[in-house]
């Protein structure tokens, strides 16, 4: 039972609301189900071509991935619609497989349609993946006309097992998963403690040890966004109310978040006593009281690390009690939703994104399939497929090309894995199915860590499989790795190319993006909004300054971006800090309506000239070589004069990036 409970809670610390481990499973069970009741079939009644088994995974991994309607009739209504459009097209492939060079065009307008349609909506997003699968699927096994019935059976098995996977087995519960959610923000509060004493033993604080202590705020980010996504409050009413137990719960997330990150602002200030933070693991109030009282009251940087730290304790306590007073019924949607504005229908014309993408797509697969056909004539379909997938969620030339590393490198270390573990089961069915189920799961579990994680599990369940066939030969694998490539460095070339989007470009947006979100808080503030209404455009600051640092990651040689120093990582510093204290100022606005000082709105509009100003600029900040400021070396208080700190410091904040001349 004990080590149910580490495993439990060491699952919840890195994987909130267990997202990763059931999309995992849902995918494998998917897989397992469909394969499992096809073989059944396959020995009791008739025999199935190869074509329906690999119909039937691409369906089921596709149906876990990009089956994202919101409710389980909408599901099935996709997953009709997309066992009708996967025969279609993996019929259409073999007519057509007799007249080579017709196929191949074709298999390019089918490519430019399923990109282009992404952007009539998620629907649509689904059907595209696996119109583009199916084809693929049809080209590569090259399935007869009369088994035209057996891949109709073999789809119509994958859906309904995805279905009744993701309504019945594995099920969205919202109520379940907002718990376990908040239990893996407590988890990487602790995470964040543990990192904080480690620190705090040392004699000396550096700059590896400050990286430390924001990536676990980061980690910590991530699970409390995770937890406000399952309370839909912004749903019910255009402005959460106070004392409602899902609006309790959001304000305590965004206290807590709040407060551990001004622990980690204060402690690198002034470092807490080692006993102290250790009694605040254990939660031994005893001693946190006898540690608290300690402390030298001399030593006001000092105290206010203290203060935060109690601060965190209380939010701590209050989210719990909070949770306790919630329940299913506080978290569902109201009965009667606002209908949307019908969408506009994106124009065939060049500046519409949705049509250069698909023609970036559509070329960089017409390049892979020319070389790759050069390569091979049985295999070029890998080199499609790699062209094709390295532009998936990718935002700019640069997240194109790390992405089309990852996957070659996937590829590269997953197929010699894949030879040892092939050699060693040498086609024993009894390994081979297990092993691979197995390899399956790991690859869609650390599929939102690593894509090179994924495509290395992949590589090593291709080479499983191809020992079951009796096929395996390390030719085999390097012609897969050769054909990836192609594909990749296609994708790369056309990226950089055609209709380019510089990383720049990407980043200057995003900057503009979170200069307005930060402008809304202002004015709302100047305004006299409400506080909750505050603290929810805060909570958009915050969105965008993610998506400020995702835009940012292809600039340093490695994807982890924020633990690259220099003046990048300095620049995103700013931006990060800034947008803490836009949260402080929410927050203490919020409780100090009447309180502002007679200065306030004056200061409002000295922020919001400095912002206009950096969103001018936007991403310059992150090409000029000049440095930028340094930190600000004086006292933050947090239990007092928050409102007006809070504002005072977003100005000093962004003036960092404009320091003054020596």
């Amino acid at each position: 039972m004990e080590i149910r409970s580490r495993v439990r809670d060491w699952l919840l610390a890195n994987d909130p609301a267990f997202s990763r481990l059931r999309q995992a499973t849902r995918i494998t069970a998917t897989i397992v189900s469909s394969v499992c009741l096809l073989m059944a079939f396959h020995y009791l009644v008739a025999p199935l071509p190869p074509a329906a088994y690999g119909l039937a995974v691409s369906l089921s991994i596709e149906g876990g991935l990009a089956v994202r309607d919101r409710t389980h009739g909408e599901q099935l209504v996709t997953r009709i619609i997309a066992v009708i459009v996967g025969v279609s097209m993996v019929a259409l492939a073999s007519v057509l497989e007799s007249h080579r060079y017709v196929s191949d065009v074709v298999f390019l307008s089918i490519i430019f349609l399923a990109v282009y349609c992404r952007s009539f909506g998620p629907r649509w997003f689904a059907v595209g993946m696996f119109a583009f699968m199916s084809y693929f699927i049809g080209a590569y096994l090259r399935p007869t006309i009369d088994q035209l019935p057996a891949l109709v059976f073999g789809a119509a098995v994958s859906a309904m097992v995805a279905h009744l996977v993701r309504t019945v087995l594995l099920p969205d519960h919202r109520y379940r998963d907002l718990m376990r959610a908040a239990a893996s923000v407590q988890q990487r509060v602790d995470q964040m403690l543990e990192e904080l004493v480690d620190v705090a033993r040392k004699p000396t604080l550096i700059e590896t040890d400050r990286t430390r202590l924001h990536r676990r705020e980061e980690r910590l980010k991530e699970a409390v966004l995770m937890a406000e996504s399952f309370i839909p409050t912004e749903n019910r009413r255009p402005e959460p109310e106070p004392g409602l137990a899902s609006s309790d719960v959001v304000i305590n997330l965004f206290d807590l978040h709040l407060a551990a990150e001004s622990v980690i602002v204060l402690s690198l200030q002034a470092m807490p006593p080692v006993a102290l933070v250790e009694a605040m693991l254990t939660r031994n109030s005893a001693e946190i009281e006898a540690e608290t009282a300690r402390i030298d009251r001399t030593n006001e940087r000092l105290v206010e690390t203290v203060k935060a730290l109690s601060w965190l304790r209380n939010v701590r306590q209050r989210l719990a009690h909070s949770l306790e007073k919630l329940d299913a019924h506080d978290l569902e949607d109201p009965v009667e939703r606002a209908v949307a504005p019908a969408s506009t229908r994106p124009k065939l014309t060049v500046s519409n994104p949705a049509l250069k993408t698909a023609i970036q797509i559509t070329l960089a697969a017409g390049i892979a399939m020319v070389f790759g056909l050069m390569l091979s004539r049985d295999r070029w379909f890998w080199a499609v497929l790699a062209a094709f997938l390295v532009f998936t969620n990718t935002r700019s030339r640069g997240d194109t090309a790390v992405k089309a590393l990852q996957r070659s490198a996937g590829t590269l270390f997953g197929i010699v894995v894949g030879i040892v573990a092939g050699t060693l089961v040498a086609g024993n069915i009894y390994l081979v199915l297990p092993l691979s189920a197995l390899c399956i799961f790991l690859a869609f579990y650390f599929l939102a860590v690593s894509y090179a994680s994924m495509t290395f599990f992949v590589s090593i369940v291709l080479s499983l499989l191809y020992s079951l066939m009796g096929v395996l030969t390390p030719q085999l694998l390097q012609l897969r790795l050769e054909e990836t490539l192609i594909g990749s460095i296609a994708g790369t070339v056309v990226a950089f190319v055609v209709f380019p989007t510089r990383t720049r470009t990407s980043l200057d947006l995003a900057i503009k993006a979170w200069c307005g979100e930060l402008t809304g808080l202002l004015q709302a503030a100047k305004e006299g909004a409400s506080g909750m209404a505050l603290i929810a455009r805060s909570q958009s600051v915050d969105r965008a300054y993610r998506e400020l640092a995702a835009a940012a990651k292809p600039l340093g040689v490695s994807w982890q971006l924020v633990t690259r120093p220099g003046h990048v990582r300095q620049t995103l510093a700013i931006f990060m800090g800034c947008t803490y204290w836009a949260r402080v100022f929410a927050r203490r606005v919020a409780d100090e309506a009447d309180a502002v000082g007679s200065t306030f709105h004056t200061d409002i509009d000295e922020n919001l000239t400095l912002v206009r100003s950096i969103a001018e600029k936007g991403a310059g900040y992150f090409y000029d070589g000049g440095r930028v400021a340094g930190p600000v070396s004086r006292h933050l208080p947090i239990s007092k004069d928050d409102a007006e700190l809070g504002l005072e410091m977003i100005g000093i904040s962004l003036s960092r990036l404009h320091p003054a001349t020596p």
